[in-house]
């Protein structure tokens, strides 16, 4: 009798350990399929189009005065990590997917150290870090450093990023 049990007991104790690697597996897959849920533009986007607005409003307020149109923050559009936004301060900043990099990219087709995005007095101007796949501006691809101003598109591998004021 005993040995009946613990054969019977050994054998649903079998049965549970197969069921749960296959549920692991069937999540496992799940997740690599289907990735991180994010929403369509994010919520970066929405609140650098109210910062548009309020800068519109504030520019007609001071009409006398020149307003600063010098971008201050760069919006990821498109690709795994869009919405995410970083406020651009006086450095250098490195794209890539490097964690080096300052700005690091969840994307299998960008460069370990794949663009650069570097501040002047009057533009910040992006260059390319010898990258296999390229980078493109405006949907061309760049040679030579080049000036970007807000609204102008940049596509590194499947992400796609600009500079908003």
């Amino acid at each position: 009798m005993t040995s009946d049990l613990a054969f019977t007991v050994f054998r649903i104790g079998y049965l549970v350990l197969l069921w749960l690697t296959v549920i692991g597996a069937v999540h496992t897959l799940r997740r690599d399929i289907f990735g991180t849920v994010v929403t369509p533009r994010g919520k970066g986007r929405r609140s650098a189009v109210e910062r548009r607005k309020q800068s519109r409003r504030g520019r007609r307020a001071d009409s006398g005065r020149e307003a600063d149109t010098r971008p201050h923050s760069v919006l990821i559009t498109g690709g795994p990590m869009v919405g995410t936004m970083l406020p651009l301060g006086s450095s250098p900043i490195v794209i890539g997917r490097s964690p080096s990099s300052t700005l690091v990219l969840e994307d299998e087709y960008a460069s370990s150290r794949h663009a650069r995005l570097s501040p002047s007095s009057d533009a910040w101007w992006i260059e390319d870090l010898g990258s296999r796949n390229g980078t493109f501006v405006d949907d061309e691809r760049l040679t030579e450093p080049r000036a970007l101003h807000p609204g102008t598109t940049v596509r590194i591998g499947q992400t796609t990023l600009e500079l908003v004021r």
